[in-house]
């Protein structure tokens, strides 16, 4: 191990490095390998340790005293990604940004309150990586303020720097809801919960993204918002925010409905849209659908210049014959169940066990399928097959309705940018329940809730960055990230100077993590 002093002329300047070197063969050559740089020690410094090594009582870093670091790997692979999907640029640089940036990688890394992450924080390179200290949760919170305000001049600048002219401009959207701890909080009202938690209040997010899944947009709306009226707001962005001026909107069944369809065809937008099998059975009333016309393969009836694309899946189809041959079954046993009671209490009311009986019908959608009645102190059923065959006539079967001409797209390409809403539901499973988890949510503000979303989002392009880089690795996110957290640095103190020195080699899926996505760690921070 030495010290090497450069200098290097670029025109009349000079500029002049110290490097702390040390030698090891590949085969029969000798080569060298920095292990710091040394350049912004004191001269004197520089030469008492230069000193210390040529009297051997130093021949390698480790005799230095020397100790543990901070972790380092994960927060950096999320800051470079950051960096270079643009996340950095369209925040900019300002305290209440980086710490906004901290919080994105709390998401990521760890769950927990703003107190909490300022004391995660303590054993990760914040300082190194972010070149940011002294912060409490009472900072986060104000940053949480300071974001939302800034919500929409990022997303525009988000857009805009991965926009280009090979994009269609086509958006995906769909909304979804999460419940709320305590009841305080300014957007928390009685809704439809998709959680199943009951006795919470709950948010309703949308999100907007382009055909690729990346987030566009996130916005949040009071619990009891349904789901059409999320619709216009993200209509209007489109048109002002981010200066869209084709679209082919796709949302799910049930949300996009006359009012919004009023409100897409006022700009000579299209959209793309599901119905429901209330409305597919109207439509077959009327004659404009039949029931043969549905199979495996896609089929299309055009009406009053809406075009409808019809299809069986003969999956889907066993699967809800499966469920409801499954419900009746529990039914069964249930009945099963109160006649022996029946059998065992003589003076036990039939007339109540046939009540409980039909509640459970009722609730398991059986209502005009299964029919309890009593005979001899027992409980039976009936089963109306004409109504059971009625049921089961549209198992599987779903209709993709648009206006976009067929001149512009054939029915196989707007079945699959239909099935492109798979992205945003995949976007919600990682921001909801998975890697992400956005549940529990604690705050109170308005403005802090939003801002909250917004982290989620930005968090969810990194992450989605990330795994469709690394996804042929066939590991779990969780684990990338922890693998990753385990790249700690080394502090080596020489005299009143910190040397801190990354590991020269790193596991075999440290190396392929950081190799696929082209990230160099740097040998001295």
């Amino acid at each position: 191990m030495f010290i090497q002093r450069n200098t290097k002329r670029i025109g009349d300047k000079r500029y002049h490095s110290t490097l702390l070197l040390h030698n090891y063969r590949r085969g029969s050559k000798v080569k060298h390998k920095v292990i710091s740089n040394l350049s912004s020690w004191p001269e004197e410094l520089v030469n008492q340790f230069e000193l210390l090594l040529k009297g051997g009582k130093v021949t390698r870093l480790a005799d230095l005293k020397h100790k543990q670091g901070k972790a380092y790997g994960a927060i950096k692979v999320i800051y470079e990604v950051a960096k270079r999907i643009g996340i950095i640029q369209a925040m900019g640089e300002s305290r209440a940004a980086v710490l906004c940036l901290l919080m994105i990688m709390g998401r990521i890394l760890t769950n927990g309150s703003r107190l909490y992450l300022c004391n995660w924080a303590l054993d990760e390179a914040i300082e190194e990586v972010l070149k940011i200290s002294n912060f409490d949760e009472d900072n986060l919170y104000e940053a949480l303020d300071w974001i939302c305000e800034q919500q929409a001049k990022i997303e525009k600048k988000l857009f805009k720097l991965r926009k280009n002219k090979d994009i269609e401009e086509l958006f995906l959207y769909d909304v979804t809801s999460t419940y709320l701890e305590g009841m305080k909080n300014e957007l928390a009202d009685w809704g439809y919960n998709r959680d199943g938690k009951k006795g919470k209040k709950q948010i309703v997010i949308g999100l907007l993204t382009d055909k690729y899944g990346e987030p566009v947009s996130i916005e949040v709306f009071k619990g009891n918002t349904q789901d059409p009226q999320t619709v216009f707001p993200q209509i209007k962005k489109l048109a002002q925010r981010f200066a869209i001026k084709k679209v082919v909107f796709v949302g799910d069944r049930g949300m996009i409905k006359s009012e919004q369809i009023e409100n897409i065809n006022a700009r000579d937008w299209y959209y793309i849209t599901a119905i429901t099998k209330p409305q597919i059975e109207k439509l077959r009333e009327d004659k404009i659908l039949q029931l043969e016309l549905f199979d495996e393969n896609l089929c299309e009836v055009e009406y009053d210049k809406i075009r409808y694309i019809l299809r069986r899946n003969p999956e889907r189809k066993q699967e809800i014959e499966r469920s409801r041959d499954s419900k009746i079954e529990y039914i069964n046993k249930k009945i099963e169940q109160k006649n022996k009671y029946l059998a065992e209490h003589p003076r036990a009311s039939v007339e109540c066990g046939i009540k409980h009986i039909a509640e459970m019908v009722d609730k398991l959608k059986l209502t005009k399928i299964i029919e309890p009645q009593s005979a001899q102190h027992k409980i039976t059923y009936a089963i109306n097959k004409e109504e059971l065959e009625e049921k089961s006539r549209l198992d599987g079967c779903y209709v993709i309705k648009t206006d976009v001409p067929s001149s512009q797209l054939e029915k196989e390409i707007i079945h699959e940018r239909y099935k492109d809403l798979t992205e945003v539901e995949k976007a919600f499973r990682t921001i909801k329940t998975g890697l992400l988890e956005i549940r529990p949510l604690f705050l109170r503000k308005e403005t802090r809730t939003r801002g909250y979303v917004f982290i989620c989002m930005i968090s969810y392009m990194v992450t989605k960055y990330i795994w469709d880089r690394l996804k042929v690795l066939n590991i779990q996110q969780e684990f990338i990230y922890q693998t990753l957290d385990r790249i700690q640095y080394i502090v080596y103190t020489f005299g009143k100077e910190n040397i801190k020195v990354l590991p020269t080699d790193y596991s075999e899926t440290q190396n392929k993590i950081l190799s696929l996505l082209n990230i160099k760690f740097p040998c001295q921070l």
